[in-house]
């Protein structure tokens, strides 16, 4: 029978107040610098550098010790889901929205090769021991894997029951788990692609899994807000532990395999001990979804990631935010300008807000600044990789012209451009947020 640690429920309550303590405690900082929800995360074997994958369209490496971004890679056409290095560090790999998987080169930045294949959105990316291999989560219902020498894909696994999020290689690469919107988790054999077993437990959707260290374990959290181990062997849930208070996405495992780490919805992070299937503590300091998470080499540092766009750096032994210069600082989503009068409109901005500034100095983000908007042609923005859809596109952005564009959706009104899909049927609703455009987009001297 399965352990179940159904007292954790009540930790998040009971540990509220212990909140305040963590945010008052000790040096703060962040690796700010995206533009976007940051989706993926992945520490260097070496434990120097993370990587991180954005909405925002791109990858970033950052010197962890010193929290300073190095180095951009941009070729994406869409938000990045997923990032993992390749044994040595040299190169790492990254998966996105865009249905692709990249290969890049650390060092120099360079995009090395783009494997196409994929559907839809690649959710989740794995690297094999040896790095000769990938494995990529589709949401075009299949996982796939690749090989990273000869870079072509060697086998497409099919899901009936659904799309995947996630894959992970075993510690002798014999094996592949993936785990999708069935909540089932699968069992494969990498050399013919061959379904081992499956696994139920989960009343909802598996958002990410692991193996554990010794081979024979693995671990995986769900919409469902449990934490389960299980028995590859046996093919039995050894241990169900549920503290969080709303969906999990992100899950790391220390590499000695004794902790690990999740989060999710709910903001929180929480740390386990996997001997004893008990919680540890909880870190608080997000104050949006929490999406992937890593440990450190050795297991002191937790890195963890979110739609706040910042990698926050926690320091395991003292359970609290670390930073370099003493600095404190909060997090903060993304920023709506006031305007008179204007709530209404104001409101429905926050939608446009996660990928559009409003200033001509804008920073990085997903969209193009919103700056000037009326009066502009379609795909004109300097610096900004539109797609060919836009660049090409006749259209001028007017209160008609906009209007359209929520009315019918960017999928009908501009095919083909990377705006996600966003509809506002409602009219009054449509002239309000084009009202607040204009007021906040305007030109100034």
């Amino acid at each position: 029978m399965p352990r179940s640690v159904q007292h954790v429920k009540f930790v998040p309550l009971a540990l509220a107040l212990a909140a305040a303590l963590f945010a008052s405690t000790g040096p703060r900082a962040e690796l700010s610098g995206h533009g976007g929800f940051v989706k993926g995360l992945a520490v260097s074997p070496d434990g120097r550098t993370a990587a991180t994958a954005s909405f925002d369209y791109s990858v970033m490496l950052w010197d962890i010790a010193t929290q300073r971004a190095l180095r951009r890679f941009e070729g994406h056409a869409a938000g990045v889901n997923s990032v993992a290095f390749l044994p040595g560090g040299e190169r790492m790999l990254s998966g996105g929205d865009d249905g692709t998987l990249r290969l890049w080169e650390v060092e120099t930045g360079a995009l090395l090769h783009t494997f196409e294949g994929h559907q839809g959105k690649v959710a989740d990316v794995a690297v094999s021991p040896d790095g000769r291999l990938a494995a990529t989560a589709g949401w075009d219902r299949s996982a796939r894997l690749w090989d990273l020498v000869a870079l072509t894909q060697t086998a497409m696994i099919e899901s009936k029951a659904g799309n995947v999020n996630a894959v992970a290689f075993s510690p002798d690469g014999r094996r592949l788990l993936t785990g999708g919107y069935d909540s089932r988790l699968r069992l494969w054999q990498v050399s013919d692609a061959k379904l081992l077993r499956q696994f139920g437990g989960h009343d909802f959707s598996v958002t990410a899994l692991s193996f554990m260290p010794d081979g024979r374990r693995a671990i995986s959290v769900s919409i469902d807000k449990t934490v389960r181990l299980w028995d590859l062997e046996q093919g039995t849930e050894i241990a169900s532990m549920a503290g969080h208070e709303d969906p999990i996405f992100g899950l790391a495992i220390s590499r000695d395999g004794r902790f690990a780490a999740s989060g999710g919805a709910d903001r929180t992070v929480m740390l386990w001990n996997l001997e004893t299937q008990t919680f540890v503590r909880a870190l608080y300091g997000h104050d949006q979804p929490v999406w992937s998470l890593a440990f450190t080499p050795d297991g002191r540092y937790l890195l963890s990631a979110g739609s706040d766009e910042v990698v926050r750096v926690w320091d395991l032994a003292q359970g609290v935010e670390i930073g370099n210069n003493g600095e404190r600082r909060v997090a903060a989503g993304p920023t709506v300008p006031e305007v008179e009068g204007a709530e209404r409109g104001a409101a429905l901005f926050r939608r446009c807000a996660v990928c559009h500034t409003v200033t001509a100095d804008s920073g990085k983000r997903a969209g193009p600044t919103l700056y000037g908007i009326f009066g502009r042609r379609a795909g004109t923005v300097s610096g900004y990789k539109y797609s060919d859809a836009l660049k090409n596109s006749d259209v001028i952005w007017t209160e008609t012209t906009i209007d359209a564009l929520f009315a019918e959706g960017p999928h009908e009104y501009t095919p083909g451009s990377k705006m996600p899909l966003q509809r506002m049927p409602r009219q009054d609703e449509r002239r309000e947020l084009i009202a607040y455009l204009k007021r906040i987009t305007a030109l100034r001297d």
